[in-house]
C-alpha cells in the first residue's frame, strides 16, 4: 500500500514503480490540512461558557454556532419520510408540492468533527464573535493567529 501526499508529479512517480501486472484500487483526492485537537477543544469551551451564560445547553448553543457560521446544503425528500436518525443537525427550510408529491426541503448542517481548517476558522471566528458580544473572555488576536498557525495535517 501506497500512503502518499505530494505533488501530481511525485504520485505519478509511485504509481510508475508500481507491478505492472496486479490491478490496483486508486483514489486520488485534493490535499487539505485538518484542523487541530486544540481548535475543537477552544470551540467547546466557548460554547459551554455561552451556554453558562445564556442558560442554554451545550447542544443547543452548537447547533446555534453551526447555523450562523457552519456549513450546510439543502436536501428535498418526500413529506410521508421520516428523515430522523438519517441526519443529525437540521432543520425544516419549506415545504413545496410538485407532480401532486409533497417534498419538506430540509437543511442539513456538517458537525464541526468533519470540518477542514477553513471551515473551523469561520467557525471559530463566529463562536469568538459571539462570546465576546456576551462579555466572554476570549484568546487573543495573536494567541488566535498561533492556534491557527498550528493547524497541521493529522
Amino acid at each position: 500500500m501506497i500512503d502518499y501526499i505530494g505533488k501530481i508529479s511525485g504520485i505519478i512517480a509511485q504509481i510508475y514503480n508500481l507491478d505492472k501486472d496486479t490491478i490496483y484500487d486508486i483514489k486520488i483526492k485534493k490535499y487539505r490540512r485538518k484542523r487541530s485537537k486544540n481548535a475543537n477543544a477552544y470551540a467547546w469551551e466557548l460554547i459551554t461558557k455561552i451556554a453558562d451564560e445564556l442558560k442554554l445547553s451545550k447542544e443547543e448553543v452548537y447547533l446555534n454556532m453551526l447555523k450562523n457560521y457552519g456549513q450546510s446544503e439543502l436536501v428535498s425528500v418526500l413529506a410521508n419520510i421520516d428523515v430522523t436518525g438519517y441526519f443529525k443537525y437540521y432543520e425544516i427550510a419549506g415545504k413545496s408540492l410538485l407532480n401532486n408529491k409533497e417534498f419538506i426541503h430540509y437543511k442539513i448542517f456538517k458537525g464541526s468533527s468533519e470540518y477542514d481548517t477553513r471551515e473551523m476558522s469561520i467557525l471559530i471566528d463566529g463562536i469568538i464573535h459571539e462570546a465576546e458580544q456576551l462579555g466572554i473572555a476570549t484568546i487573543s488576536d495573536k494567541e488566535l493567529e498561533k492556534m491557527k498557525g498550528s493547524w497541521h495535517c493529522e
